[in-house]
Protein backbone atom coordinates (compact mmCIF):
# COMPACT_ATOMS: atom_id res chain seq x y z
CA UNK A 1 0.00 0.00 0.00
CA UNK A 2 1.31 3.31 -1.06
CA UNK A 3 0.03 6.45 0.97
CA UNK A 4 1.15 10.26 0.74
CA UNK A 5 0.71 10.97 4.13
CA UNK A 6 0.90 9.49 7.45
CA UNK A 7 -1.90 7.52 8.41
CA UNK A 8 -2.99 6.36 11.92
CA UNK A 9 -1.60 2.49 11.97
CA UNK A 10 1.57 4.49 10.62
CA UNK A 11 4.41 3.39 7.93
CA UNK A 12 6.40 -0.15 8.67
CA UNK A 13 9.95 0.77 7.78
CA UNK A 14 12.15 -2.65 6.84
CA UNK A 15 15.60 -2.56 7.13
CA UNK A 16 17.86 -5.16 5.20
CA UNK A 17 20.04 -7.29 4.93
CA UNK A 18 19.32 -7.53 8.87
CA UNK A 19 15.39 -8.02 8.03
CA UNK A 20 14.93 -5.60 11.04
CA UNK A 21 11.39 -3.56 10.87
CA UNK A 22 10.00 -0.75 12.66
CA UNK A 23 6.97 1.42 12.36
CA UNK A 24 6.94 5.54 11.82
CA UNK A 25 3.50 7.36 13.60
CA UNK A 26 3.01 10.68 12.46
CA UNK A 27 5.85 12.95 11.13
CA UNK A 28 8.71 11.51 13.55
CA UNK A 29 11.78 11.14 10.79
CA UNK A 30 12.87 7.64 10.42
CA UNK A 31 15.86 7.70 12.88
CA UNK A 32 13.62 8.58 15.52
CA UNK A 33 11.49 6.25 15.02
CA UNK A 34 14.40 3.64 14.76
CA UNK A 35 15.97 4.92 17.83
CA UNK A 36 12.50 4.84 19.89
CA UNK A 37 11.84 1.36 18.97
CA UNK A 38 15.35 -0.30 19.77
CA UNK A 39 16.80 -0.63 15.71
CA UNK A 40 20.13 0.24 15.79
CA UNK A 41 20.45 2.54 12.75
CA UNK A 42 23.78 4.48 12.53
CA UNK A 43 23.76 8.37 13.06
CA UNK A 44 25.67 11.02 14.27
CA UNK A 45 24.77 14.65 14.72
CA UNK A 46 20.54 13.85 13.79
CA UNK A 47 21.04 17.03 12.08
CA UNK A 48 21.36 16.72 8.43
CA UNK A 49 25.49 17.48 8.72
CA UNK A 50 27.27 15.02 9.12
CA UNK A 51 25.87 12.14 6.61
CA UNK A 52 26.78 9.37 9.73
CA UNK A 53 22.92 8.24 9.14
CA UNK A 54 22.93 7.86 4.53
CA UNK A 55 21.84 5.23 3.81
CA UNK A 56 19.94 3.85 0.17
CA UNK A 57 16.21 3.28 -0.06
CA UNK A 58 15.25 0.35 -2.10
CA UNK A 59 11.61 0.80 -2.21
CA UNK A 60 9.09 3.32 -0.89
CA UNK A 61 8.28 7.36 -1.19
CA UNK A 62 10.27 10.17 2.08
CA UNK A 63 10.17 13.67 2.45
CA UNK A 64 13.78 15.20 3.22
CA UNK A 65 13.47 18.12 5.51
CA UNK A 66 16.64 20.40 5.29
CA UNK A 67 20.32 19.06 5.26
CA UNK A 68 24.11 19.93 4.29
CA UNK A 69 24.98 19.11 0.61
CA UNK A 70 27.89 17.68 2.40
CA UNK A 71 26.14 15.42 4.26
CA UNK A 72 24.10 14.46 1.44
CA UNK A 73 25.03 15.25 -2.57
CA UNK A 74 22.58 16.02 -4.96
CA UNK A 75 24.06 12.82 -7.00
CA UNK A 76 23.62 10.59 -3.98
CA UNK A 77 20.23 11.97 -3.75
CA UNK A 78 19.67 10.96 -7.27
CA UNK A 79 20.72 7.76 -6.91
CA UNK A 80 18.50 6.59 -4.15
CA UNK A 81 19.87 7.97 -0.73
CA UNK A 82 18.68 9.53 2.15
CA UNK A 83 19.53 10.65 5.73
CA UNK A 84 17.15 8.72 8.23
CA UNK A 85 17.81 11.90 10.43
CA UNK A 86 15.76 14.13 8.23
CA UNK A 87 14.02 11.79 5.80
CA UNK A 88 9.79 11.10 6.74
CA UNK A 89 7.94 8.46 5.50
CA UNK A 90 5.28 8.79 3.11
CA UNK A 91 4.60 5.22 2.32
CA UNK A 92 6.36 2.07 3.49
CA UNK A 93 9.90 2.05 3.05
CA UNK A 94 12.32 -0.32 2.21
CA UNK A 95 16.49 0.78 3.10
CA UNK A 96 19.86 -0.82 3.23
CA UNK A 97 21.86 -0.61 6.04
CA UNK A 98 24.67 -3.04 6.61
CA UNK A 99 25.70 -1.47 10.24
CA UNK A 100 22.17 -2.50 11.90
CA UNK A 101 23.11 -5.23 13.65
CA UNK A 102 20.51 -7.81 15.69
CA UNK A 103 21.53 -6.35 19.11
CA UNK A 104 18.99 -3.84 20.15
CA UNK A 105 20.24 -0.68 21.07
CA UNK A 106 20.25 0.54 24.42
CA UNK A 107 17.62 2.37 26.30
CA UNK A 108 17.81 5.91 25.87
CA UNK A 109 17.54 8.08 29.38
CA UNK A 110 17.51 11.55 30.94
CA UNK A 111 18.83 12.07 34.27
CA UNK A 112 20.71 14.43 36.36
CA UNK A 113 24.58 14.15 36.92
CA UNK A 114 26.44 16.09 39.05
CA UNK A 115 30.47 17.19 38.46
CA UNK A 116 32.71 15.33 40.35
CA UNK A 117 35.96 16.76 38.67
CA UNK A 118 37.35 19.15 36.42
CA UNK A 119 40.79 18.60 35.15
CA UNK A 120 42.42 20.75 32.33
CA UNK A 121 44.15 18.67 29.66
CA UNK A 122 45.90 21.63 27.68
CA UNK A 123 45.22 25.22 27.19
CA UNK A 124 42.11 24.41 25.35
CA UNK A 125 40.90 20.77 26.75
CA UNK A 126 38.88 19.85 29.99
CA UNK A 127 38.75 16.51 31.02
CA UNK A 128 34.71 16.59 33.05
CA UNK A 129 34.16 13.95 35.18
CA UNK A 130 30.29 13.35 36.12
CA UNK A 131 28.41 11.48 38.66
CA UNK A 132 25.62 9.42 37.92
CA UNK A 133 22.31 8.99 40.59
CA UNK A 134 22.85 6.73 42.93
CA UNK A 135 21.54 3.65 42.43
CA UNK A 136 21.01 4.25 38.45
CA UNK A 137 23.81 3.10 36.44
CA UNK A 138 23.72 3.83 32.59
CA UNK A 139 24.17 1.28 29.67
CA UNK A 140 26.56 2.24 26.54
CA UNK A 141 28.66 0.89 24.49
CA UNK A 142 32.23 2.33 24.66
CA UNK A 143 32.44 4.84 22.04
CA UNK A 144 28.83 6.16 22.54
CA UNK A 145 27.98 9.89 23.47
CA UNK A 146 25.68 11.81 25.53
CA UNK A 147 23.76 14.69 25.10
CA UNK A 148 23.85 18.17 27.94
CA UNK A 149 20.29 19.60 27.96
CA UNK A 150 20.69 23.27 28.68
CA UNK A 151 18.54 25.45 30.21
CA UNK A 152 16.93 26.53 27.45
CA UNK A 153 16.48 23.61 25.84
CA UNK A 154 19.53 23.47 23.53
CA UNK A 155 21.88 20.64 23.47
CA UNK A 156 25.22 19.59 23.04
CA UNK A 157 26.97 16.47 22.34
CA UNK A 158 30.20 14.96 23.70
CA UNK A 159 31.43 11.18 23.27
CA UNK A 160 32.34 9.39 26.18
CA UNK A 161 35.92 8.78 26.95
CA UNK A 162 35.67 5.78 29.27
CA UNK A 163 34.78 2.19 28.83
CA UNK A 164 31.56 0.93 30.74
CA UNK A 165 33.17 -1.05 32.66
CA UNK A 166 35.30 2.02 34.26
CA UNK A 167 31.64 3.34 36.24
CA UNK A 168 32.36 0.83 39.17
CA UNK A 169 35.67 2.41 39.94
CA UNK A 170 35.47 5.32 42.92
CA UNK A 171 35.19 8.61 41.79
CA UNK A 172 35.07 7.59 37.70
CA UNK A 173 31.83 8.68 36.97
CA UNK A 174 31.88 9.38 33.56
CA UNK A 175 34.52 10.73 31.55
CA UNK A 176 34.23 13.39 28.74
CA UNK A 177 37.09 15.70 27.00
CA UNK A 178 35.52 19.39 26.15
CA UNK A 179 37.58 21.54 23.41
CA UNK A 180 36.99 25.12 24.38
CA UNK A 181 35.48 27.00 21.52
CA UNK A 182 35.11 30.69 22.37
CA UNK A 183 31.89 32.19 22.04
CA UNK A 184 30.38 28.85 22.80
CA UNK A 185 27.09 29.02 24.94
CA UNK A 186 28.51 25.94 26.70
CA UNK A 187 32.13 25.62 26.77
CA UNK A 188 32.69 29.35 27.52
CA UNK A 189 31.15 28.31 30.73
CA UNK A 190 32.66 24.91 31.28
CA UNK A 191 36.05 27.06 30.84
CA UNK A 192 34.69 30.18 33.03
CA UNK A 193 32.34 29.36 35.55
CA UNK A 194 31.61 25.78 35.92
CA UNK A 195 32.48 24.50 39.44
CA UNK A 196 32.57 20.63 41.16
CA UNK A 197 29.22 19.70 42.43
CA UNK A 198 26.97 21.39 39.98
CA UNK A 199 24.13 19.74 38.37
CA UNK A 200 23.70 19.28 35.05
CA UNK A 201 21.14 16.98 32.72
CA UNK A 202 22.17 14.58 30.48
CA UNK A 203 20.22 11.78 28.04
CA UNK A 204 21.71 8.82 26.68
CA UNK A 205 23.86 7.07 25.06
CA UNK A 206 23.56 7.86 21.33
CA UNK A 207 25.26 6.86 18.25
CA UNK A 208 26.08 4.00 16.48
CA UNK A 209 30.09 3.93 17.15
CA UNK A 210 31.28 1.47 18.83
CA UNK A 211 33.45 -1.62 18.50
CA UNK A 212 31.92 -4.84 16.00
CA UNK A 213 33.37 -7.42 18.32
CA UNK A 214 32.49 -10.65 15.52
CA UNK A 215 35.07 -9.16 13.02
CA UNK A 216 38.78 -10.29 13.67
CA UNK A 217 40.29 -7.80 11.01
CA UNK A 218 43.09 -5.46 12.04
CA UNK A 219 42.19 -2.29 12.82
CA UNK A 220 42.76 1.52 11.81
CA UNK A 221 41.91 4.38 14.82
CA UNK A 222 41.83 7.46 13.60
CA UNK A 223 41.63 10.66 15.68
CA UNK A 224 42.05 14.60 15.55
CA UNK A 225 41.98 16.53 18.54
CA UNK A 226 39.14 15.67 20.99
CA UNK A 227 38.26 13.12 18.41
CA UNK A 228 40.55 10.40 20.51
CA UNK A 229 37.99 10.41 23.38
CA UNK A 230 35.69 7.69 22.27
CA UNK A 231 38.74 5.77 20.38
CA UNK A 232 40.13 6.13 24.62
CA UNK A 233 36.85 4.11 25.51
CA UNK A 234 37.08 1.22 22.59
CA UNK A 235 40.48 0.99 23.87
CA UNK A 236 39.81 0.85 27.62
CA UNK A 237 36.56 -2.09 26.41
CA UNK A 238 39.65 -4.17 24.25
CA UNK A 239 42.09 -4.22 27.07
CA UNK A 240 39.46 -4.93 29.48
CA UNK A 241 37.66 -7.89 27.42
CA UNK A 242 41.19 -8.96 26.06
CA UNK A 243 40.63 -8.05 22.73
CA UNK A 244 43.64 -8.30 21.06
CA UNK A 245 43.27 -7.96 16.81
CA UNK A 246 46.16 -5.65 15.91
CA UNK A 247 44.99 -1.97 16.45
CA UNK A 248 46.89 1.23 15.24
CA UNK A 249 45.75 4.22 16.47
CA UNK A 250 46.87 7.75 14.22
CA UNK A 251 46.24 10.65 16.12
CA UNK A 252 46.40 13.95 14.69
CA UNK A 253 46.53 17.27 16.12
CA UNK A 254 47.76 20.82 15.38
CA UNK A 255 50.35 20.94 17.79
CA UNK A 256 52.16 18.15 19.81
CA UNK A 257 49.93 19.79 23.09
CA UNK A 258 46.76 18.87 20.87
CA UNK A 259 48.13 14.93 22.11
CA UNK A 260 46.47 15.91 25.36
CA UNK A 261 46.88 12.21 26.71
CA UNK A 262 49.85 11.38 25.03
CA UNK A 263 51.54 9.70 27.81
CA UNK A 264 48.23 7.88 27.97
CA UNK A 265 48.47 6.10 25.30
CA UNK A 266 52.15 5.37 25.85
CA UNK A 267 51.00 3.43 28.82
CA UNK A 268 48.55 1.97 27.14
CA UNK A 269 50.62 0.06 25.03
CA UNK A 270 53.25 -1.14 27.64
CA UNK A 271 49.56 -3.39 28.49
CA UNK A 272 48.41 -4.20 24.84
CA UNK A 273 51.17 -5.80 23.17
CA UNK A 274 49.35 -4.84 19.58
CA UNK A 275 48.87 -1.23 20.01
CA UNK A 276 50.83 0.68 17.66
CA UNK A 277 50.90 4.71 18.10
CA UNK A 278 51.86 7.13 15.37
CA UNK A 279 51.05 10.92 16.59
CA UNK A 280 50.73 13.31 13.51
CA UNK A 281 51.16 16.99 13.98
CA UNK A 282 49.96 19.20 11.36
CA UNK A 283 51.05 22.84 12.37
CA UNK A 284 54.62 22.50 14.45
CA UNK A 285 56.37 25.32 14.95
CA UNK A 286 60.54 25.32 15.55
CA UNK A 287 60.51 25.44 19.44
CA UNK A 288 58.10 22.19 19.34
CA UNK A 289 61.30 20.35 18.57
CA UNK A 290 58.61 18.13 16.68
CA UNK A 291 60.47 15.12 15.87
CA UNK A 292 57.60 12.81 15.31
CA UNK A 293 55.37 12.34 11.61
CA UNK A 294 54.02 15.90 9.96
CA UNK A 295 50.86 16.76 7.68
CA UNK A 296 47.65 15.94 7.68
CA UNK A 297 46.60 12.62 9.83
CA UNK A 298 44.38 10.66 7.63
CA UNK A 299 46.86 10.88 5.10
CA UNK A 300 49.48 9.52 7.09
CA UNK A 301 47.36 6.27 7.56
CA UNK A 302 47.35 6.18 3.58
CA UNK A 303 51.39 6.66 3.26
CA UNK A 304 51.78 3.52 6.19
CA UNK A 305 48.82 0.94 4.40
CA UNK A 306 47.96 1.31 0.21
CA UNK A 307 46.16 -1.68 0.79
CA UNK A 308 42.85 -1.40 3.49
CA UNK A 309 41.13 -3.99 2.11
CA UNK A 310 41.52 -6.18 4.90
CA UNK A 311 40.84 -3.95 7.57
CA UNK A 312 38.53 -1.83 9.77
CA UNK A 313 38.36 1.53 10.01
CA UNK A 314 37.34 3.77 13.36
CA UNK A 315 37.29 7.26 12.86
CA UNK A 316 36.43 10.31 14.99
CA UNK A 317 36.81 14.00 14.96
CA UNK A 318 36.50 16.92 12.77
CA UNK A 319 34.53 16.45 9.65
CA UNK A 320 36.56 16.98 7.20
CA UNK A 321 39.06 14.40 8.57
CA UNK A 322 36.18 11.78 8.66
CA UNK A 323 34.89 12.46 5.32
CA UNK A 324 38.23 12.71 3.84
CA UNK A 325 39.57 9.48 5.20
CA UNK A 326 35.92 7.96 4.15
CA UNK A 327 36.76 8.84 0.67
CA UNK A 328 40.17 8.54 0.16
CA UNK A 329 40.72 4.90 2.21
CA UNK A 330 37.89 3.50 0.25
CA UNK A 331 38.94 5.20 -3.07
CA UNK A 332 42.62 4.83 -2.91
CA UNK A 333 43.39 1.77 -0.78
CA UNK A 334 40.33 -0.59 -1.28
CA UNK A 335 38.39 -0.30 2.58
CA UNK A 336 35.34 -1.74 2.00
CA UNK A 337 32.72 1.06 2.73
CA UNK A 338 30.77 -1.05 5.46
CA UNK A 339 34.01 -1.33 7.23
CA UNK A 340 34.26 2.47 8.31
CA UNK A 341 33.11 3.54 11.37
CA UNK A 342 33.06 6.81 12.20
CA UNK A 343 31.57 9.48 14.38
CA UNK A 344 32.67 13.31 13.05
CA UNK A 345 32.49 15.94 16.11
CA UNK A 346 29.80 18.77 14.56
CA UNK A 347 29.78 22.24 16.04
CA UNK A 348 27.07 24.29 16.15
CA UNK A 349 28.85 26.16 13.40
CA UNK A 350 29.01 23.11 11.45
CA UNK A 351 25.24 22.25 12.11
CA UNK A 352 24.76 26.38 10.49
CA UNK A 353 22.64 25.76 6.97
CA UNK A 354 24.54 27.76 4.11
Amino acid sequence: MTATAPHEAGFSIHVEPSGRHFVVHGDETILAAGIRQGIGLPYGCKDGACGSCKCKKLSGEVTLGPHQSKALSAEEQLAGYVLTCCAHARSDVVLESRQVTEAGALPIRKMPVRVLALTRQSHDVMMVRLQLPAGEPLQFYAGQYVEFILRDGARRSYSMANAPHTLGEPGTGIELHLRHLPGGKFTDHVFGTMKEKEILRIEGPFGSFFLREDSAKPMILLASGTGFAPIKALLEHMQFKAIDRPATLYWGGRRPEDLYMDAWVREQMTQMPNLRYVPVISNATPEDNWTGRTGFVHQAVLEDFADLSGHQVYACGAPIVVDSAKRDYVALAGLPEEEFFADAFTTEADKALP
